[in-house]
This record gives C-alpha cells, structure tokens and sequence, in this order.
C-alpha cells in the first residue's frame, strides 16, 4: 500500500498542476480537456487502456511537446513561459530504456552527470553513490548491453536521478520486468518519495497502482473518468459482496430464509449477500446468521479492486482482468 501519504493533504503544495489540457493529432483528439494537482511528496497514478493519452499527458507536462490548449505548472513553474526551468527540476523515465548498451553503466551515469553540467568530482561521486544505492556497484564496469531488463531499469532511474529532480515522472517502468525487479522497483518507487521526490506514474498494472498510488485517474478516450484515492476509487464500485457456501441442504434453505436479499444459486448451494466489504457489514451478516442457528461451510468476502474500478470505467478495454480481490474463511 502507498507508504507517503503521512502529510499528504489539502495543505500541501502542488508538484504538479493542470487545467484544460488539450492535444489532437490531426483529427484524433488525445486529450480533450484534464485537470490534475499532484501533492508535493506523493505518488500520482496514470491509469488508462492503450491510447487514452497516458504517455501524451507525461510529454506534455515534461515539456517533450506542446500541449494544443490548456495551462500547467510543474515544480512551481509555468510550462509555457518557463519551460527551461520546469526541465531543471524534472526527471523522466520513458516506456524505453534511455540506456546505451554500447558503454558501461558507470559510463552511462558520468554521461548524464556531463548532460547536466556537474563538475568532474560531483559527477563522479554522485554516480558512485546512485550506482550503489541501486545495487549495480558489481556491474558499474561492465558494458549495460550485459545487464537484465530489471538491472537496465534500475541504471534507466538511477540516471533520471543525476540532476536531483523534485520531479519525477515514469511512464510505465515495470512493463517487462519479472515480477520480482517490478517489487524492488515499487521500493525504489516508496524510496524516492520518502526522500521527497514527487512521482508522476504512468502504469497498466492495476496492482502497481494499489500499492504505490496516493491518488490514481483513470483517463479514457483522452477524459479523467474518476479521480481519488484508490480505497476511494474502489468504493464508488458496486459489486462487493459476501458469498455463504453451505454442504447441507437444509443449512442453505434456513440460509435464504435468514438472509432474504441474498443472490440464490441452488445447484451450488451458495447465497451471495450485498456488501460494501466493512467489518460492520460483514458483521451484520454473521449475527443473523448466529440468531438463526445456521454455520456456513465456506464464507468469502469479495470486495472491488482497481481491476473493477478500470472495467467500469474504461468499459472493459485493457489489460486482461485478474480475479476479484476475496478473502476466504472456512
């Protein structure tokens, strides 16, 4: 779950702040008028299928292309009149790796240092020091041709990061990764933020915006369908029920009687309650199930994630759905 949210509030200032931004191509309009506020300190979540205008919206506010209409400022500074400022105190991870597989990782990183005009001796000490905070100090000699795809992501961040940006935007980082360089990813991720870096992140992977997200929008056909917290995102969701499975027949008919709005399914002997997940709730049905005598074989509480909230929302387009969050008691 997201670790920077301590401070996270109304009081903070903006990273990040857009009105009315607007970009077509030709006739294809990507996007069609968003709002965003990125809070200081906090992780921001771009959700959308292919096309909705995630990657556009990061070129946008990392001055890459100019946006058709609209007003924005990153890092306190205005896109359109200040431009070289906003890119003194950005960073940018793109879709593909920035590296040069042709040099060695510690190479890579001088030749970033040298981009953003650091002294010789600051440009070697900060490399060395983001070569080991990134564990690649074993590989820092070694051609980046040689690394695996989680090592080439971490060189990827680790040079976004020579200049000291306040602002940091990356534009789906984990597609590809095994699952195990997508975790320590997520830690470099809660690590930066908690030094103080804002992250703008543009992702497909629902469960990559539940854990790191303070705030998530979802963007479809160039619109912010919903925008919040992802416990508020997943609230707005119906679907959240509790599922009854009994083995006794007469357990199961005393079952439907005790709880009338429950969804009957005879041939599997299971009855699915309304349920917006809370202890309360949940609570609610165990005590009429205790004033009635009956015990269920199997209970399982299902409540909506950001997969539910992504199908809802975007009508299905996307990535492919992985099973509802539950939980089992037997």
């Amino acid at each position: 779950m997201p670790t920077s949210t301590s401070g996270a509030g109304p009081q903070m200032s903006a990273a990040i702040s857009a009105t009315g931004l607007r970009k077509s191509y030709g006739d294809k309009t990507v996007l069609d008028g968003i709002d965003l506020t990125v809070p200081a300190g906090t992780v921001f979540a771009l959700l959308g299928p292919n096309g909705a205008g995630k990657t556009t919206t990061v070129q946008i506010l990392s001055t890459l292309v100019p946006a058709d209409g609209g007003r924005a400022r990153v890092a306190g500074h205005d896109l359109a009149t200040a431009g070289q400022r906003v890119r003194g105190a950005i960073g940018v991870t793109g879709q593909f790796s920035a590296v040069d597989g042709l040099i060695t990782g510690e190479e890579n990183m001088l030749l970033m240092a040298d981009l953003h005009l650091l002294p010789r001796r600051e440009g070697r000490r900060i490399t060395a020091e983001l070569l080991e905070r990134f564990d690649l100090g074993d590989a820092a000699k070694k051609p980046a041709a040689t690394y695996s795809g989680g090592m080439k992501r971490r060189l990827d961040i680790a040079m976004t990061l020579v200049g000291g940006p306040r602002v940091i935007f990356l534009d789906e980082p984990t597609t590809g990764l095994d699952p195990r360089s997508r975790h320590t990813m997520w830690q470099i991720i809660r690590e930066l933020v908690t030094g103080g870096v804002t992250v703008l992140l543009t992702t497909q992977y629902l469960q990559e915006a539940d854990e790191l997200a303070d705030r998530v929008a979802v963007l479809d056909h160039g619109k912010i369908a919903a925008e919040g917290a992802p416990e508020e995102l997943k609230r707005r969701i119906p679907g959240g029920h509790v599922r009854l499975r009994f083995t006794a027949t007469d357990a199961y008919r005393d079952a439907t009687t005790a709880l009338p709005a429950g969804t009957r399914d005879d041939a599997s002997l299971t009855l699915r309650i309304p349920s917006d997940g809370s202890q309360r709730d949940l609570r609610a049905v165990l005590d009429r199930l205790d004033d009635a005598g009956i015990e269920a074989d199997e209970l399982t509480v299902h409540t909506p994630d950001l997969d539910d909230v992504f199908f809802a929302l975007t009508a299905g387009t996307g990535p492919t759905r992985p099973h509802q969050t539950e939980e089992t008691v037997r």
